[in-house]
């Protein structure tokens, strides 16, 4: 996933977590972030048709809420602004995001009530991530990390070409893949930390990035390759089969 570099954090450093599974013991909130401008996709620059794209029968954004509502006390559902008023029912808050991914973090944070000590973030645009991925970053907040991200190895050739157009560029060299990983979503948080590493309005697409710039305990836990993130029509497809293959399992 690439991360924009963040600029210097105008807050202080984010606070020590108490650690252990005594140190949190109030509520997990999921932020379901659809208000991206879905370009690629051909969503039309209001991320409209994107969230709302059917796959294996259902809306994304259906699959992401239901698999959040599974593992979570609570839902904010982030969307374009022109699509607040069609939610509502069975969530708890819907708002309309930022311009940006980080901006939409921030807003749905608004909605999160006080009692709430763990927030995850979430893609849309990432169907099939299951309710047990939810659960697992959030138990990993619980045993003391900052912020938990699911990620899988990489398992293609890296090669670095500092200059690409669209008839491809010169490679530079191969890199070495080994400790690399793709990060995911859902991303959970301790809510202190999401909040301090979001003071002063940073940009990244990966909120697990903002906290470990601000100094926080950033852990990777397996992820799922069903949580593939749909960018263009194609991913689609590749989703679908997935979903499908899941549902024959029985699985959520």
């Amino acid at each position: 996933m690439s991360v924009a570099t963040p600029p210097p954090l105008r807050s202080p450093p984010i606070p020590a977590s108490s650690g252990g599974q005594t140190g949190l013991v109030g509520r997990s909130w999921a932020l379901v972030l659809g208000a991206g401008a879905g370009t690629r996709f051909g969503a039309g620059g209001d991320g409209a048709t994107k969230v709302m794209a059917a796959v294996a029968g259902r809306s994304m954004v259906a699959w992401s809420v239901e698999a959040a509502q599974a593992a979570c006390d609570g839902v904010t559902l982030v969307v374009a602004s022109s699509m607040v008023d069609q939610f509502g029912a069975g969530l708890d808050a819907v708002v309309a995001g930022g311009e940006t991914r980080s901006g939409s973090v921030r807003a749905g944070l608004e909605t999160v009530p006080e009692d709430v000590d763990v927030v995850v973030c979430h893609d849309a645009a990432r169907p099939g991530a299951s309710a047990g991925l939810f659960a697992g970053v959030i138990a990993a907040v619980r045993d003391g990390a900052d912020a938990a991200a699911p990620a899988l190895p990489v398992s293609d050739t890296l090669k670095r070409v500092p200059e690409w157009d669209d008839s491809g560029g010169v490679v530079a060299e191969t890199v070495d893949r080994s400790g690399l990983f793709a990060v995911q979503t859902p991303q959970a948080f301790r809510r202190e930390a999401l909040v301090a590493a979001h003071a002063g309005e940073p940009e990244a697409t990966d909120d697990a990035a903002l906290v470990e710039a601000a100094g926080g305990t950033v852990v990777a836990v397996p992820g799922e390759a069903a949580a593939h993130k749909v960018t263009t029509t194609a991913d689609l497809v590749i989703v679908e089969s997935l979903l499908r293959g899941r549902a024959r399992d029985g699985g959520l």
